[in-house]
């Protein structure tokens, strides 16, 4: 496909020696006693559109996790007094900051995390399949975000001929986001590390994803697949599926590290400004640092969602989006407050230290280069005037060529880094184009 920026070499720069993946066990805990299965907090089961059906799961988790089990740091209460409430987030940001760097340097001790956790999806599944083997997309999301972030783009893909070619589709979400942050609220650690998301991801692509794309329903629970079909996936992909990964931001840099360590899984990757970024020695130079301070001082409450709606409307940043996608943050990022009205289903710590980890943002860019040549890569990156990606217009440019082999990029100008929230129209546009050129072109026999 044709690019809108032109190829750039990428300059020097200084390795991080990423780290290979984590073996999976596929039990977590002491023992071998089978997991508790929690329940849903808000199941579906129903029409998305006229033919595709919606519905909701629950996978185990990687085990074990990257990171140790921490209490979580203390979020300092509301103040009257703003210089203080400044000072207090502004210590907190210090010490999630200064425990990550021990993280990194390997000196924060403490044996790895097995708790249960649970990652939960949403599947979007065609009524009535016609047996030939279609397309299944795979939409992980940016820090923040519910994994019904995506339905807007969603429904205007699949308003599109290119719907078509589509047999399923799910959206992911992580262990501290939407629903299954309520799953996982008493489980989850005081620190977190991006590769665990994208272990996560490869776990359900490996060891869940059922084999055969059907309209039949399925379990809550998705079942754990037989160890031969795991195996084989490793090695030689899905038997009958074609899978294309569409990451935003913090999915995007999570779907390239799954992509380098399990690359038979994908066919292709849409990347959405991904948060992958250069190592630098000044570890706080970019701007994910104020993406954390806005974390922790963010609201979290409103007396309703009605309200919450009125105040995101008059926000400069939430004012910014589609309505259609604001609404579905209010629907499904938000949950009832056990002390009335409504909250945040993801607290802004849990974000805060989400955004806290670089390391893994600097594993992706350098491990760019690796991802097999075989899987199309296609960038869509903002093109806004004051928003031209993460780190800037020029970074942005290196970026999309740090594997130049099976790769395109396209900028979307009317939207900055938040294009799924502020232009999912454009967005669906362009991932029907690169789905059409790439697969339908093609038989449906052989895809």
């Amino acid at each position: 496909m044709t690019s809108t920026y032109p190829f750039e070499p990428t300059p020097p720069w200084t390795t991080v020696n990423p780290r290979s993946f984590l073996p999976f066990r596929t039990r977590c805990g002491h023992g071998s006693e089978a997991l508790e299965t929690p329940p849903l907090p808000s199941p579906r089961n129903e029409l998305f559109n006229d033919n595709y059906v919606v519905s909701t799961h629950l996978v185990p988790a990687g085990c074990p996790r990257l990171t140790p089990d921490i209490p979580l740091p203390v979020v300092p209460k509301s103040s009257a007094d703003a210089a203080e409430r400044k000072r207090d987030i502004q210590q907190l940001f210090a010490e999630i900051t200064e425990r990550q760097e021990c993280l990194v340097r390997g000196e924060l001790g403490g044996e790895r995390s097995e708790k249960p956790l649970w990652n939960c999806v949403n599947r979007y599944v065609k009524r009535v399949q016609d047996g030939r083997k279609g397309l299944t997309l795979f939409f992980a999301h940016a820090n923040g975000f519910p994994k019904e972030i995506w339905e807007t783009t969603l429904r205007y893909l699949l308003s599109s001929p290119t719907a078509s070619l589509i047999d399923e589709m799910w959206s992911w979400e992580a262990v501290q986001h939407g629903d299954a942050a309520l799953i996982n609220e008493t489980s989850l650690s005081g620190i977190f590390d991006w590769q665990d998301n994208a272990r996560d991801i490869a776990h359900f692509l490996l060891y869940y994803l059922p084999e055969d794309t059907s309209s039949k329903g399925l379990p809550t629970h998705l079942h754990l697949l037989p160890e031969t079909i795991s195996e084989s996936r490793k090695t030689i992909g899905f038997s009958t599926r074609s899978l294309i990964a569409v990451g935003h931001s913090f999915g995007g840099c999570s779907s390239i590290l799954a992509a380098v360590n399990f690359p038979a899984l994908f066919s292709s990757i849409i990347l959405v400004d991904p948060v992958v970024v250069k190592h630098s020695k000044q570890p706080h130079s970019s701007n994910l640092h104020l993406l954390k301070l806005a974390a922790l001082s963010r609201r979290e409450r409103w007396p309703s969602r009605e309200e919450a709606l009125r105040l995101f409307k008059a926000s400069p940043f939430f004012g910014a989006w589609h309505p259609d996608a604001l609404q579905l943050y209010v629907t499904y990022g938000l949950c009832k407050d056990p002390q009335g009205g409504v909250k945040l289903k993801m607290s802004g710590l849990h974000e805060a230290l989400v955004f806290a980890d670089r390391i893994g943002a600097n594993e992706a860019w350098e491990l760019l280069e690796k991802v097999d040549e075989r899987i199309e890569l296609r960038w869509i990156v903002p093109g806004k005037p004051k928003d031209k990606g993460i780190m800037g217009e020029e970074a942005t440019r290196v970026r999309v060529w740090r594997r130049p082999a099976n790769s395109s990029n396209v900028v979307i100008h009317s939207a900055g880094h938040l294009i799924a929230q502020e232009s999912p129209e454009e967005l669906a546009q362009e991932i029907s184009s690169f789905l059409e050129r790439k697969y339908g072109l093609r038989s449906r026999a052989y895809l």
